[in-house]
């Protein structure tokens, strides 16, 4: 995997609109956030739409923010969806600046 600089590439006026309307939506949706060392991971539980808006998250994400590694966990059984957003060192810092988290 190249050296990439964790950044986003989005202009201040969008990456200030993908906060509101992506990001912090769909954080709004998890049952729980939990702090990795190079990253975070979101739990949801299982919801007619929500493994739908993950992807297409994920999707939006990985163009702009592209040191970012995304990893969806569907557990059997309708069991909950856990998304983990990682990178390299300064990944998790990035990551509460841009879901606004202390």
């Amino acid at each position: 995997m190249a050296d990439l600089p964790v950044a986003c590439t989005l202009s201040p006026a969008a990456l200030n609109a993908r906060r509101k309307d992506l990001l912090n939506a769909l954080l709004q949706r998890a049952s729980e956030r939990r702090e990795l060392p190079n990253g975070c991971r979101l739990r949801f539980a299982t919801g007619h739409e929500i493994l739908l808006d993950v992807a297409r998250t994920v999707d939006a994400e990985r163009q702009c923010c592209r040191f970012l590694q995304f990893t969806v966990t569907v557990e059997p059984d309708e069991g909950p969806i856990t998304l983990d957003l990682t990178g390299p060192a300064g990944t998790r810092e990035f990551l509460a600046a841009m879901f606004d988290l202390p």
